[in-house]
């Protein structure tokens, strides 16, 4: 009898003992077949990227990217914008762009049940305006943006903001020389409203490199605005790219610009920041926080580098200021900073000297 439990104990041990092993091996197995399966995915997305160029160019842009994505971009009150107009502009036969256009403080008592025409005579009032260029991603309606809108409205200035073709609610195709056009088309519209008033334009990001075409455009055809303000600015697209979080897990990879930087130049998209601020003969102001993990901070110290030694900027000012880490404005915040509203006071009251001397 005490025989036949301890076979029976044994055999049990043993089926046990299978099992786990079997489980184990089971488990291993399909370890092995993830593992294998994410080693075939990674390398090929390069290859698919090559072979796509319109992949990267995707990735560049994000237009497809709508967060947050139930707002009616009609209706910018319930973004608390209770003194914005929404209007739609047609820089191109087949292309309509959503635009905002923010007033200032002084004037959000009138604003209140106004339509569009008074809100673009509005434009024609003593205040500055500031043209605002959004990085990719989101909508004018995203919510860092509406937050700085509230900033420089309560600082006094109109704000015009809108989609580029292909964001939003805006209709076209993505592309750096559609997006500058839009640029383009939306400053005329501007200057044909605002009088004597003075012209800034403000790019975030992505939006730098839309900015600095921009203004190399107007410089070139002698009708510059009164200032530039480029928040979190990069060198070149190349040079963010490489630098870009989403790219580590391939910067070591074999032929990396071969693999992902060529195909966004393929695409005909450069943002050369470096290469325009050479062309631009406006005040130049750089904003950017140390702890930016999207735009590295070097690369935005380096275009200042380039800025300040150009021969185009000889007449005029150019100024970098740096947010500490310790703040933690990383890339999007620095519209919280309190120092802010005296940052732009200095800077654009001397542009506003220049503008009217």
């Amino acid at each position: 009898m005490i025989l036949q439990d301890l076979q029976g104990a044994l055999c049990s041990t043993t089926v046990q003992a299978f099992c786990r092993k079997g489980r184990r091996h089971g488990l291993w197995f399909r370890l092995r077949k993830l593992i294998l399966w994410l080693l075939g995915v990674y390398i090929a997305i390069p290859f698919l990227v090559k072979l796509c160029p319109a992949i990267q160019a995707k990735l560049v842009f994000l237009n497809f990217v709508r967060v947050p994505y139930f707002i009616d971009l009609k209706r910018p009150q319930d973004q608390g914008l209770n003194h914005t107009c929404n209007y739609y502009l047609q820089p191109e036969e087949d292309v309509t762009i959503g635009v905002w256009h923010t007033v200032p403080a002084a004037l959000w008592k009138n604003a209140r049940g106004k339509d569009q025409l008074w809100f673009e005579e509005a434009l024609g009032s003593t205040h500055p305006v500031i043209l605002y260029l959004h990085g990719n991603a989101g909508t004018r309606g995203g919510d860092h943006r509406v937050e700085l809108y509230k900033v420089l409205s309560s600082l006094g200035y109109h704000v015009v903001t809108f989609d580029y073709r292909g964001w939003g609610d805006s209709i076209g195709s993505p592309s750096e020389r559609g997006m500058t056009y839009d640029a383009l088309h939306v400053f005329d519209w501007i200057k044909a409203r605002s009088g004597d008033n003075p012209v800034y334009i403000w790019g975030h990001s992505l939006g730098t490199g839309v900015a600095t075409n921009l203004v190399r455009r107007l410089c070139e055809r002698e009708t510059p605005p009164d200032a530039l303000i480029l928040e979190s600015p990069f060198t070149n697209i190349r040079e963010e790219a490489r630098s870009h979080p989403f790219s580590v897990i391939y910067r070591y990879f074999p032929g990396f610009d071969w693999f992902f930087l060529d195909p966004i130049t393929t695409s005909g998209i450069k943002f050369a920041n470096d290469e325009n601020v050479k062309y631009i003969s406006c005040s130049l102001l750089i904003l950017h926080a140390e702890d930016d993990p999207v735009v590295p901070f070097h690369l935005g110290k380096k275009l200042y580098n380039i800025a300040a030694t150009s021969r185009s900027f000889r007449d005029y000012k150019v100024q970098f200021v740096p947010f500490h880490t310790d703040l933690g404005y990383r890339h999007k915040y620095i519209y919280r900073s309190p120092e802010l509203p005296r940052i732009l006071r200095e800077f654009l009251g001397k542009s506003e000297h220049e503008h009217h001397h």
